[in-house]
């Protein structure tokens, strides 16, 4: 491969990654959004594996790189298939993290091989990038693997807050500071020691970073990492010189956090707050949040579908409970009933629902259910008040009143969807547990409110058979 046609591969690679994005940016052409990162990505691995033979890259190394290639492939193709979509946030999550621990071992692989061409003020440079790569890929690498575990619930949901936090990651930051002093003035290889220690202090500060946050915000989390596993790449991309590792880690990096920061506001929540951890945690001092005290009106699957007939029209309200019920077909089926009894029927989707951003979208795209039912919070909420009945299925901390109206909550502020205006609100639920920020919900003792509990599939079968 000449260099001429190795930069039109990126070239092509890099437009294809742009579409890729612009189409994940609606339902719609979410599909070929897909379709065109997969040939993206395609192009850019066969057109740096063939150029690489161009920088004096042994041929014979064409079969070691195989012998890592397709096993992986493999790997990543049977566990992606096995994987339910109700497990797919923590998927997201370990995959971030190999792309923090690809930055690390690229980083310091690529000290212990420095390239002989490079000298002085750009040695200088270049010195800087392996410090950068390694300090972004490590936090990552150990603020990913905390968030798998938090998603698994491998690891409390609870923020842990330890005693003088932000001064202890002051002073990490601190360490970081003079150990890169120490490495970038070290000669030969003596800047490994200061590297190595680093890349262990900026593992215990990214475990820390996501210890420190909330489980109702793990969303944003996600988001986050995303975004910081972009820019370890792109750090990569300099390391290595490869302008399309480059532009892709920029572009993962910044569409991250632009999309944290949406998330942010559309949870009140602040930016740098994410950042700087401890995100969505109560402060020790903060007052108790108000005691639920009340009735709770039980109703059955029979009363449910009478309801749901009677109404002229139907808000639905998904949750991560319905990904966990795997319950999204039997609500499309629902929806497609009441629609055919001349009933408005849309679907609310709060910007966090579920555990990862668009994971509702993701399961109602899954069974078919119309995109332009499908409607934001925001373009939703001030119809609640006309709204006959609202069901709610597997949602919690996204539809708790107490964010608006008790100050002391540790969800406080966060925009909901105000699901108890309509004039009946159904929630589905296995209990009365609260959700995973760990918040009990006034929702479900409001006098226009009724219970179904249960598994949700099983309730929604039964209310489709009614409805029939």
């Amino acid at each position: 491969m000449t260099s001429s046609l190795l930069t039109v591969s990126y070239i092509g690679a890099s437009a294809l990654f742009i579409l890729s994005l612009a189409g994940l940016s609606n339902q719609e052409s979410a599909q070929r959004g897909n379709l065109y990162g997969m040939i993206g990505m395609a192009i850019a691995i066969v057109a740096t594996a063939i150029g690489a033979g161009m920088n004096g890259f042994d041929s014979s190394n064409y079969v070691t790189l195989a012998i890592a290639m397709i096993p992986g492939a493999l790997i990543g193709a049977v566990l992606a298939a096995r994987v339910a979509m109700t497990s797919m946030p923590e998927l997201v999550a370990i995959l971030h993290s190999f792309v923090g621990a690809a930055a690390v071992l690229v980083g310091i692989a690529n000290y212990l091989s420095p390239d002989q061409s490079l000298s002085g003020v750009e040695e200088g440079i270049h010195q800087v990038e392996i410090y950068l790569g390694v300090f972004i890929g490590a936090v990552t690498f150990s603020g990913s693997v905390i968030a798998f575990g938090k998603l698994r619930a491998l690891i409390s949901s609870k923020p842990v807050l330890l005693p003088a936090r932000h001064v202890l990651n002051l002073g990490m930051l601190v360490a970081i500071l003079w150990l890169g002093s120490l490495f970038l003035n070290a000669q030969g290889y003596a800047g490994l020691i200061p590297l190595l220690i680093m890349t262990g202090i900026a593992m215990v500060l990214g475990v820390h970073l996501v210890l420190a946050i909330g489980g109702a915000d793990m969303p944003v989390v996600i988001s986050m990492l995303n975004s910081y596993s972009g820019w370890a790449a792109a750090a990569a991309g300099f390391m290595l010189s490869n302008d399309l590792l480059i532009i892709t880690g920029a572009l993962v990096g910044s569409s991250g956090a632009i999309l944290s920061y949406i998330m942010c506001k559309a949870m009140n929540r602040s930016f740098i707050s994410v950042i700087l951890g401890g995100f969505g945690a109560a402060s020790g001092s903060a007052p108790a949040a108000a005691k639920l005290e009340g009735e709770v009106n039980q109703t059955t699957a029979a009363d449910t579908a009478k309801i749901l007939r009677d109404a002229k029209s139907v808000v639905i309200v998904p949750g991560y409970g319905m990904a966990v019920a795997q319950a999204q077909h039997s609500v499309s089926e629902i929806a497609k009933t009441l629609k055919g009894l001349g009933i408005n029927v849309r679907f609310g989707i709060h910007p966090v629902a579920g555990r990862m951003p668009g994971h509702m979208n993701v399961l109602l795209a899954e069974a078919r259910v119309p995109y332009d039912i499908v409607l934001e919070m925001d373009e939703i909420n001030e119809d609640f008040p006309v709204t006959d009945a609202v069901l709610v299925i597997g949602a919690n901390d996204t539809v708790n009143p107490s964010a608006m109206e008790d100050p002391n909550s540790a969800i406080a502020g966060m925009p909901v969807m105000e699901v108890w205006k309509s004039h009946k609100a159904i929630v589905l639920k296995r209990s009365m547990a609260s959700g995973y920020a760990g918040v009990e919900n006034p929702l479900f003792y409001k006098a226009n409110t009724e219970m179904l509990f249960g598994d949700a599939k099983k309730n929604l079968d039964e209310i489709l058979t009614h409805l029939r």
